[in-house]
């Protein structure tokens, strides 16, 4: 009974060892998760063009994953598609030295950057030094990063929205709004209480096609009804550890008390004719290790 035991033991100790082994190089493959995107009144222009969406590097922590930050970076750039959206928390604790390590986001992201595909995004709790939601915003550090996003060529959108217009060769034009833009608008970061969905798409006409990003998918349930058909949003990372075959179930349904959204398409959320799709995210929260939660380029295919 004894030497059973034992075997039993060394078994499952060897299991678990190969859990974490694996758990430790599983986020330095990526997952190109590819996806449509519906939106009503899309220009024909748009059809079929692609947007790919990305989030939360959290370069800064302790075995941060910044060899994948720059294979995605690659990988955008050779994909080539019509426009980049980054969903926030580029850094991860930004009170120690946001300058040391939004210069190394820059040179992360130097192969995307110094293409001409346009990229955009919004900034994190972790840009604003936010680990915990009760932790004090930072403003300073927040606007250290964007401003260095900013001399990058990325745009911040900050409760705000942009039109974008497809010219000859299927060049992106931001402002000059016409009849044949495609408006994204970008929301502030929920937990300094930057988050004002009102204010992001005020300046969107009622009838216009428009996609919507966000940091955290909190912010989404906020978002009037057929005001956002086609919205992303990141900060779960995906829960990081997900239960093998059947990934909708994460750590985070065990521990988190409130309704979780943390991956794909999250269905039966948010007000009717809004749709919301989770990004997993590159980098960690607390420990360096992704099980069953690939890094994730998500890529979408717009239509009508």
């Amino acid at each position: 009974m004894k030497f059973k035991s034992n075997i039993i033991g060394i078994v499952l100790g060897v299991l678990i060892l190969l859990i974490l082994v694996w758990g430790l190089a599983e986020p330095y493959f990526i997952d190109i998760q590819e996806e449509e995107a519906v939106i009503e009144n899309l220009p024909a222009e748009w059809e079929g063009k692609e947007v790919a969406v990305v989030g939360d590097f959290q370069v800064g922590m302790w075995m941060d994953n910044t060899a994948t930050v720059t294979r995605i970076s690659e990988k955008l750039a050779s994909m080539e598609p019509a426009a980049v959206l980054i969903l926030g928390d580029f850094i991860y604790h930004a009170v120690k030295d946001s300058d040391k390590e939004m210069k190394h986001v820059k040179e992360l992201l130097r192969p995307l950057t110094k293409t001409d595909i346009p990229v955009f995004a919004v900034l994190g709790n972790h840009d604003y030094a936010m680990k915990l939601r009760t932790d004090e915003p930072n403003d300073q550090a927040a606007q250290n990063v964007t401003s260095t996003l900013n001399e990058m060529g990325i745009e911040v959108l900050h409760n705000e929205s942009v039109p974008l217009t497809l010219s000859e060769g299927d060049q992106v034009e931001i402002g000059n709004p016409s009849s044949d833009s495609l408006y994204l608008a970008g929301i502030g970061a929920a937990w300094p209480n930057e988050a004002d969905p009102a204010k992001a798409l005020e300046e969107i006409p009622s009838s216009s096609p428009r996609m919507v990003m966000m940091h955290n998918p909190d912010t989404f349930g906020k978002l009037p009804a057929d005001a956002a058909p086609f919205t992303v949003a990141g900060h779960t990372h995906g829960g990081q550890v997900r239960i093998p075959f059947a990934p909708e179930w994460t750590y985070m349904t065990y521990t988190k008390k409130d309704e979780v959204h943390a991956d794909g398409w999250i269905d039966g959320y948010g007000a009717s004719g809004n749709r919301l799709y989770v990004n997993r995210g590159v980098g960690f929260s607390d420990v360096p290790i992704r099980i069953n939660c690939l890094p994730e380029i998500s890529l979408f295919t717009l239509t009508s």
